[in-house]
Parts: C-alpha cells; structure tokens; sequence
C-alpha cells in the first residue's frame, strides 16, 4: 500500500476514526508526538484529502429513524440521462444516507432510514414512487445489526 504515509500518519488516521474528539493534546499523547507537529500533520492529512470531514454518528433509533431498507434499484430505461436524474434526485432525499450504482442485475443500491413500515411504504409511493426513471425496486429489510463500524481498514 503506498499512501505516501508514515507509521505516525497511520496512527493519526486510526485514532481519529476511532474518536474524532480528541484533542490535539490527547492525539499527540496517544502518538508519541509533541503538540505542535502533530497538529502539522492532522492539517496536512485534511489538506491532502486523507480526512474528507468529521462527523457525529447518531444512534437511528432515538431519533425514531431505526428501520434500515436496502432497496436495489432498476432504471426503467438505461440512459445517461436517467441514470443523471436518479444520480441527483437522491442527493436531494434525506431518508436515503447512502447510494451506490453498482453492477448486476440492478443499477443503485440505496440504504434508506425511516421509522418503520408504514413510512417506507409512504416514502415508496410519494418518493421513489415520483422519479418516473425507475423501473422497479426490490427492497430488503434489516432485521438486526450485526457491524457499522465506519472505519476503513488501514494499515501500512
């Protein structure tokens, strides 16, 4: 793996996606390093496009946002401009947090949060239900969580 990292890079980047409050004092202390230069590095790293941005990740259930759907997604005709129009309609729908357009029998891979069946049924007939592009939807529904880590493995 050539990152153009150090071992302490690495460390950085482990810590902080471990607990991306720590202090500089704290991260530096953890690191082995001095204050001052560990800060260099954490600038550095954000510069460089290594730490894209630090974010708080909340628990889906207290905010009543517990029933995960992955919902494939087919396009109802392969086109650039279809596939543009799904692309940036959801960018615009908070309940899908993530989308992937993948390979296969499918186009999009959506992962939507919302509070339980009734509202993805809503959110299926007046969401999903008005982007004319779709074809057809195939969802699965999450039972339990078994790992969401958010953490890349990195390693030198």
């Amino acid at each position: 793996m050539n990152l153009n990292l150090d071992e302490t890079d690495i460390k950085i980047l482990a810590f902080l996606q471990e607990d991306s409050r720590l202090t500089n004092k704290e991260l530096a202390a953890k690191i082995h390093l001095s204050p001052t230069p560990t800060f260099e590095r954490v600038k550095r790293l954000e510069r460089e496009g290594y730490i894209e941005k630090y974010m708080a990740v909340l628990n889906a259930d207290k905010i009543n946002r517990g029933f995960i759907v992955f919902c494939n997604v087919s396009m109802k005709q392969h086109s650039f401009e279809n596939s543009q129009r799904i692309m940036e309609a959801v960018q615009k729908i908070p309940e899908i947090v993530e989308c992937y357009n993948i390979s296969g029998d499918y186009d999009f891979m959506l992962k939507i949060y919302v509070s339980d069946m009734k509202a993805y049924q809503q959110f299926v007939l007046r969401i999903l239900g008005d982007l004319d592009c779709i074809g057809s939807l195939n969802s699965f529904f999450v039972l339990g969580e078994v790992k969401n880590s958010h953490q890349l493995p990195i390693e030198p």
